[in-house]
């Protein structure tokens, strides 16, 4: 399974997104605000989801803002950070 389909199917267990399926969520599409619809309570279980099921601390918001914006710069944050 790749960091992409770990992350959308940890997002809908963890954050309880109902009626929504792992293949709807577009890996260009914003997590926040009219994409997915999270907010900033969210955001900060997003965090702790990251090093939960990844390892991979955002030790600060100023850091893990750009990260959080879509499913493809979270798993690039990921990739990144598990690579080195």
């Amino acid at each position: 399974m790749s960091v992409k389909e770990k992350l959308k199917r940890v997002l809908i267990e963890d954050l309880n997104l109902e009626d929504v399926e792992p293949d709807e969520i577009d890996d260009d599409m914003a997590l926040f605000g009219e994409g997915l619809g999270l907010d900033s309570l969210d955001a900060v279980e997003l965090v702790v989801i990251v090093q939960k099921h990844f390892g991979v601390e955002i030790k600060d918001m100023e850091e893990g803002r750009p990260a959080l914006q879509t499913i493809n710069t979270l798993a690039k944050y990921i990739e990144q950070r598990l690579a080195g």
